[in-house]
């Protein structure tokens, strides 16, 4: 395997950055997610218009997309996967100790994994942590993911893929890494970015491509929703079978099922939507 590091490729063995990368010790950093199919990457001026908006919310500099985009390409490259997962960091540099950042420029890697294609539907459960719509975090991807990982370790115990989040005005927002929406009487029904949300690439073309609305839900729309499914850079569009206690026969209902389907023939038609 060979990885991106702060300028050029390296072996995976050989792939380190300091201890006092500002990303290591307070979470300074934003990344994103590509899927890559057959060596290609898919969204990926997306993703970084993404990586771009997360980085200023921060206040880091702008990212060198050109550079990137070479090291995405680069990764891909010399280790072409059937399905695999690139993740882009690029964080706050070396840094003192504590939370001011220091002045050394940011750092970059970018390191490409192996992925499974998802079943068609999963299970989720609800968290009792809430999402603040109004924190400084709020719609960024930032590799502060801890309440991420805890949330999505409860999910697996109670034999779930994702754990979904209310805001603080107890309206459903997302999951620890997807976007959610329901169906309602036939229509597609996601909650909007004001939710606290993040603004998801999948999220983004489902939308576009399906006609889906944005609108406020509330967290219990989930007990009485027709359908309800997740997107993500790697689970495209996929349905759920349980929510909580309550099983959904049948996942993924007509709708998620022509919304997958829609959103396989889209992507189909271009690498970068």
């Amino acid at each position: 395997m060979r990885i991106w590091v702060n300028g050029g490729l390296r072996d995976a063995d050989d792939a380190t950055v300091s201890v006092l990368d500002h990303g290591l010790t307070v979470g300074d950093g934003v990344f994103e997610t590509v899927k890559v199919t057959g060596g290609r990457l898919f969204a990926l001026t997306r993703h970084l218009d993404r990586l771009t908006r997360s980085a200023r919310g921060l206040g880091l500099p702008d990212p060198d997309t050109d550079e990137v985009r070479r090291a995405a390409l680069a990764v891909t490259e010399a280790d072409p996967l059937p399905l695999g997962r690139l993740r882009i960091t690029y964080t706050g540099g070396l840094s003192p100790l504590g939370s001011e950042r220091g002045d050394k420029g940011p750092g970059l890697v970018v390191a490409l994994g192996e992925a499974a294609r998802r079943p068609d539907s999963t299970a989720v459960v609800t968290v009792p942590w809430t999402r603040n719509e109004r924190g400084a975090l709020a719609g960024l991807k930032t590799t502060s993911y801890a309440e991420n990982v805890v949330a999505l370790a409860r999910a697996h115990r109670h034999g779930a893929s994702e754990a979904l989040f209310a805001n603080t005005v107890g309206q459903l927002c997302e999951g620890t890494g997807t976007n959610v929406f329901v169906v309602l009487d036939g229509e597609i029904h996601t909650p909007p970015v004001t939710s606290g949300c993040l603004a998801g690439i999948t999220r983004a073309l489902t939308v576009e491509w399906t006609g889906a609305r944005e609108t406020e839900l509330p967290l219990d729309i989930l007990e009485s929703a027709d359908e309800i499914f997740l997107t993500s850079t790697l689970r495209d569009v996929q349905g759920v079978h349980r929510a909580d206690g309550r099983e959904l026969p049948g996942a993924p209902g007509p709708v998620t099922a022509k919304a997958m389907r829609i959103f396989d023939e889209r992507a189909a038609d271009g690498l970068d939507p």
